[in-house]
């Protein structure tokens, strides 16, 4: 397999109900990683050419859904599946991040 162009990391962590910290897998990124993924087909872009993975707890749960945009390192928060599109045809397929999702602001 060659390497990938870019890894999209999906923080699909859930905690259970009530509890007191929210968490992305509460605010519905399992099904945001299936959109992703949907996307990618869509677009035509071959398997292994981008990967997407859920992953655990990636930190700013009150930002969530949380998505990272690797190699660049591009965090966007409160992720959206409408948002989805938008990240892969301005980052993945444009090659820069989507300024209109206010990339990173999670670190300001």
């Amino acid at each position: 397999m060659p390497k990938p162009k870019h890894h999209i990391l999906v923080c699909t962590n859930a905690r259970p109900p009530g509890h007191p910290k929210p968490s992305c897998g509460g605010q519905g990124s399992a099904q945001l990683l299936m959109t992703f993924n949907m996307g990618l087909m869509q677009r035509g872009i071959m398997p292994g050419e981008v990967l997407v993975t859920g992953s655990s707890c990636l930190g700013p749960c009150e930002q969530g859904p949380t998505v990272v945009v690797y190699p660049e390192g591009t965090w966007y928060s409160k992720v959206t599946e409408a948002d989805v599109a938008t990240i892969l045809d301005e980052h993945i397929k444009g090659g820069k991040p989507a300024e209109k999702l206010n990339p990173d602001s999670i670190w300001k």
